[in-house]
């Protein structure tokens, strides 16, 4: 089967070039879908320079292909895990047109026993595989009863459980769902299975075949001809004569590379001569992100339209905070200017109820207030007029409730409320308190007053509901909302007045209060959201200036209206005519009447915009009349190429992660003229899943492929955030020493101390030798040993915060996901109730921690190995990420041997660390050495618990041997303490410590009386049940006679006595010279130490062959790789029930 690359994959190998991805993906068989290696030898490398724009976008495509079969792979093999969702039916949809156009409209089933967080919700792009059962592996996706078969989802109906998807072949079971649920039988099962989401990849699918006839390929076409040589200046705006460029902000919070890259970007922008890529390097620390800010900033004061995009939504979240944060304290009202900016995207992604501060340029936020700023049932216009109908004739409003109140009753005796209701449904689109002559016998017009009076009534009731309302719908609830009340829906508002009717009137004071507090809400909503939401060049500054003053006016009038008077002085009051016995506030109340009037009418009814029918028509008004955008770069393809306000510059923030294929989509936006690309490409670039479109450059950026033929780029050179100390090697590394400390982390002040002792310093490469590579369920590494160190590190660090209070920020990095769960679920959350008193703990991942930072980093590199193999921690952008994320102090976690053996970037930081006296052995530190020895026995590590250089042992004076009896025991050993008890008994043995003459008289051959054993043969109690049996022996090394230990066995009191027996064999066959060499003791203080003793000076003598050769066997086991091995002479039978045991040895100096 040809999979052409050049074809895109046609089973003939052709394939049309406007072809859709998703009939393609329609077209892979299931073995073809779990072929790995289907386009393998077809998906040509992606080159560095171009000779057409054809030739550039055609490169993308077959790596684009592979891309999406092995996202559509990934998912298949991890079916087991997806989330699913039970179908509750199926039906064709009126434009399934077969064979391809296979629409259907699926509702699915609703799981009341579920969260709503945790239930699977299809989005449309979603691609999925319907089964017939929930599946537990791939295989269940092709069963005999239904066989393979894939689903696009193509819209999401208001109601998320009912969609459309497009079906890659007819769903057969349909009918059986249909004509069961008809004769009442049980309808088949169907399962719903997400498998990926092709939303970005179809849109770039889709940018690389643009229409030929209406595409904007200029910006493209620009990037094709950069060759790598210096880009010169337009030579027609040098020849023009131009004024230095003056910024909108005070330069003086800038440095001058920062300040050069902004002021290089702003006369490019000015230059309608050609076509700019400018590229600008921000490498850590060094306020990339302050430079795009300020940048936008000045773009915006110059009204500049500009596009801002990033790879994800986080960092478009990121940029836009940094804009805002500029924009709030500059504006001169309020926040009229917000309308100029929009930020749109998928709000759960972007976590957008976390960023307050970005609720007020967020597309869908601003849709929903516009919505209702324009309702012409409750907006702004019927609010205006309603309340200068209100303050011309109250009297006239007053007299039109009485009487509505008259017929509304009658209306009820007689049984018609139904009818009523009926009537009130024609009044939706009915403007309230329009200025007109209303009659009374008008239906229309007395049930639409009838609602204002209901509405008012109600009002106090949905204040208590205002704030959950407002949650609902993603509205903050301040004052730019105003009482929800105002904006009550006709059903409710209809539901009150039927229970008005059946109370008395209100009085007229009671009557106007209730009237203009109604309005003065909708107003003070509307006029707020206006200026805030509307582009400024619809609504002038002026004009908020005068709307402010009539909404000021109101609130004086609202006070002086709330003041207890009669109706009789309220009528005079509200009367044109002054009259001598006006006094006090009721003239202050005309006055106030008089003057909101003039304001009021000042205003304007309406704003030029277009007639918002629908929210998406608000949606496109917004997006196109916007001076700066913000999105993904691939959610820039939903920008309408007519825009009202054209789009001059592109921005693209993290440009070096983000793949070339997708910038192709905001290069080809109408309009564009110039782009800058800021990033840094030793930096980690974007991920791929597919090695075969790795290998094919897929995840290169523009950005470093620039960089690569030799780009010109503009370098932000001086770093804000690290300790010189952390700086240093990054910097000579990566950046060839061009990077300067800025003053701030050069001043004492930045040098902070979170632990006391050398290795804590600034910075300290951490040598961990005992510790090993363990792969998880995904084949992702961990090095639990690692972990210990690094949870003994965070306790020593969350121990000093408990009696300092100095706040610390902790993040803990790992290049494996499987070390960073080990940390996380050791860790246990222990610490998250500390974050608001001062201490965090964060753990995540290398890529995870791109573009964070916090006060201590502690790096977990994980691999421990004899060959020096290490992976893609051999990545020098991985590694430049890992390195630069510290603040005040960096801890390294690795393995000195395997990173001298990796030949990488990790043995030149060893080699410096150790130049620089920042190297260190972890078992230097007593408290991590426990905890690497506590680990060590937790993982029966036995090997690498006795190897020299294990911290069990480091200020041993004795030599220690292992049995493989007393392995065993210890490997079914659970209880961590326990374990702890056994470790400390062994150390302090090892040491020199003894039993006191009255310990040893208590307990002296309690259990033990065989022979001569009883002798040589100790007996140490671990707790009240367990014991640990060990002797003294003697071996010959280096023309000496040395005194070692050796660990026979740990078991139960009544065990000790057959143990015994089972042992004097081996003492038997000791010589008398041998055996009491083992009984001597030289002591020095309280400690017992190992005796040597000269072979020429005294030979011992021999009671057989068989002694000469345990003793070359205890002398070969010491000298040669320490395993445990057992020897002939060794072996004994037990006596009684228990069963042979081999007495195996491992020597320990």
């Amino acid at each position: 089967m040809d999979k052409s690359g050049s074809g895109c994959g046609s089973k003939k190998g052709k394939t049309d070039k406007g072809r859709s991805l998703i009939d393609l993906v329609f077209s892979w068989s299931f073995g073809d879908a779990l072929n790995k290696n289907l386009y393998k030898g077809q998906v040509k490398k992606i080159p560095e320079t171009f000779n057409s724009s054809s030739e550039y976008l055609h490169s993308f495509v077959a790596p684009l292909i592979e891309e999406t079969h092995a996202d559509l792979l990934s998912g298949m093999t991890r079916v087991s895990e997806a989330p699913s969702r039970q179908l509750d039916s199926v039906t064709r949809d009126s434009r399934y047109k077969p064979p391809k156009d296979l629409i259907y409209k699926i509702v699915l089933k609703r799981d009341s026993k579920k969260n709503d967080l945790a239930t699977y919700h299809p989005q449309s792009g979603d691609l999925v595989t319907l089964t017939d059962v929930r599946p537990k592996c791939t295989s269940d996706l092709n069963r005999s009863k239904m066989s393979y078969l894939l689903a696009y989802v193509q819209a999401v109906k208001e109601d998320p459980d009912e969609l459309f998807i497009r079906s890659s072949k007819p769903i057969m079971i349909e009918e059986d769902m249909q004509r069961k649920e008809n004769i009442s039988q049980q309808k088949p099962t169907l399962f719903f299975v997400f498998l990926a989401n092709m939303t970005t990849n179809i849109r770039i699918w889709k940018a690389l075949h643009p229409d030929p006839k209406g595409g904007n390929l200029k910006m493209i076409n620009k990037v094709i001809q950069m060759n790598g040589a210096d880009e010169e200046d337009c030579p027609m705006c040098l020849t023009e004569k131009k004024s230095g460029t003056v910024l909108p902000f005070n330069s003086n919070e800038l440095n001058d590379s920062q300040e050069a890259a902004i002021i290089s970007c702003i006369n490019t922008r000015a230059c309608h001569h050609q076509n700019t890529v400018k590229l600008i390097c921000g490498p850590p620390g060094t306020g990339k992100t302050k430079t795009v800010g300020l940048l936008l900033y000045a773009l915006l004061r110059m009204k500049c339209g500009t596009i801002t995009c990033a790879p994800t939504n986080i960092a478009v979240v990121e940029v836009a905070s940094r804009l805002m944060s500029l924009v709030k304290g500059t504006l001169e009202y309020d926040t009229h200017g917000f309308g100029d900016i929009v930020l749109f995207g998928n709000g759960e992604r972007m976590k957008i109820d976390d960023h307050e501060d970005l609720l007020d340029v967020f597309l869908d936020y601003r849709v929903e207030i516009l919505d209702k700023c324009f309702s012409p049932y409750c907006g702004w216009r019927t609010s205006l007029v309603s309340m200068i109908d209100l303050l011309e004739d109250p009297e006239r409003q007053y007299s039109q409730y009485l009487a509505n109140r008259v017929l509304e009753n009658q209306k009820t005796e007689e049984g018609n409320c139904d009818e009523n209701l009926k009537d009130k449904d024609s009044t939706n689109h009915k403007l309230e308190g329009e200025k007109c002559d209303v009659n009374l016998k008008d239906k229309k017009s007395k049930n639409l007053w009838r609602k204002v009076i209901n509405e008012t009534l109600k009002q106090k009731e949905t204040k208590n509901k205002h704030v959950a309302s407002e949650k609902e719908n993603h509205l903050k609830p301040d004052e730019k909302q105003g009482t929800h009340g105002a904006f009550l829906g006709k059903k409710n508002a209809q539901e009150a007045e039927a229970e008005t009717c059946k109370e008395d009137p209100i009085t007229l004071q009671e009557f106007i209060k209730k009237r203009f507090c109604l309005f003065n809400e909708r107003l003070k909503f509307c006029l707020v959201n206006l200026y805030t939401h509307l582009p400024t060049h619809l609504i002038s500054l002026d004009l908020v200036k005068t709307m402010m003053i009539a909404l000021n006016l109101l609130g004086s009038l609202e006070s002086l209206l709330n003041r207890p008077k009669s109706d009789e002085g309220l009528k005079i009051a509200l009367n044109d005519t002054e009259t001598e016995s006006e006094i006090g506030h009721f003239a202050k109340l005309r006055v106030a009447r008089k003057h909101c009037l003039q304001r009021l009418k000042s205003l304007p009814l309406s704003f030029p915009v277009p007639e918002f029918r629908e929210k998406i028509i608000i949606k496109n008004f917004c997006l196109d009349n916007a001076c700066l955008l913000f999105c993904t770069a691939s959610s820039s393809f939903k920008l309408n190429p007519k825009r009202t306000v054209p789009l001059e510059l592109l921005v693209i923030d993290e440009a070096a992660q983000l793949r070339e294929c997708e910038s192709t989509i905001p290069f080809q936006l109408p309009g564009l003229r110039h782009a800058v690309l800021i990033g840094d490409e030793h930096q980690l670039p974007a991920m791929t899943q597919s090695k075969i479109s790795g290998k094919a450059a897929f995840a290169r950026s523009l950005f470093e492929r620039l960089v690569l033929i030799g780009q010109k780029k503009q370098l932000l050179n001086v770093q804000y955030r690290m300790h010189p100390a952390i700086s240093s090697f990054p910097n000579e590394e990566f950046y060839d020493g061009k990077i300067l400390d800025a003053p701030n982390v050069k001043d004492r002040s930045h040098e902070k101390h979170f632990l006391h002792g050398s290795m804590y310093g600034t910075y300290s490469f951490i040598n961990v030798t005992c510790g090993k590579e363990q792969f998880d369920h995904l084949h992702s590494r961990k090095n639990m040993v690692e972990v210990a160190v690094v949870c003994k590190l965070v306790a020593n660090l969350f121990k000093e915060f408990t009696g300092t209070k100095q706040k610390v920020c902790i993040g803990v990095i790992s290049p494996y996901k499987a070390q960073v769960q080990a940390i996380q679920e050791k860790l246990e959350n222990k610490y998250s109730e500390c974050a608001d008193s001062g201490f965090t703990v964060s753990v995540r991942s290398v890529d995870g921690f791109q573009g964070g930072e916090e006060d201590v980093i502690i790096i977990s590199t994980v691999r421990c190995n004899i060959n020096g193999s290490i992976g893609f921690l051999s990545n020098d952008q991985r590694a430049n990420v890992a390195l630069t994320r510290a603040r005040h102090c960096l801890w390294i976690l690795g393995n000195e041997a395997t990173f001298i053996k990796s030949g990488s970037v990790w043995k030149k930081l060893v080699t410096d660390a150790r130049s620089r006296g920042c190297f260190y052995n972890a078992d230097e530190d007593k408290h991590l050495a426990q905890a690497i020895t506590t680990a060590l026995f937790e993982l029966k590590q036995f090997d690498s618990l006795m190897s020299m250089d294990s911290p069990l042992f480091k200020e041993a004076r004795w030599r220690v041997c292992l049995s493989k009896d007393f392995k065993k025991s210890v490997a079914s050993i659970k209880n961590p303490e326990l374990l702890k008890q056994i470790l400390n008994l062994l150390e302090k043995l090892s040491s020199g410590w003894r039993q006191t003459r009255e310990q040893k008289n208590h307990r002296k051959n309690k259990h033990i009386a065989v022979g001569g054993s009883s002798g040589v043969l100790e007996v140490y109690p671990v707790n009240g049940f367990l014991n640990l049996l060990w002797s003294v022996d003697v071996i010959e090394e280096n023309s000496h006679f040395i005194q070692i230990l050796t660990v026979w066995d740990i078991l139960p009191s009544l065990d000790i006595q057959n143990v015994a027996k089972n042992l004097e064999p081996v003492f038997g066959k000791y010589t008398i010279n041998k055996m009491s060499r083992c009984k001597c003791k030289c002591l020095e203080g309280n400690l017992v130490v190992p005796m040597r003793w000269p072979m020429k000076d005294c030979l011992m003598q021999s009671v057989g062959r068989e002694d000469d050769i345990m003793s070359r066997s205890f002398a070969s086991l010491s000298l040669a790789d320490k395993s445990s091995v057992s020897h002939a002479n060794s072996k004994v039978r037990s006596r009684g029930k228990r069963r042979a045991k081999a007495i195996g040895l491992q020597s320990k100096s």
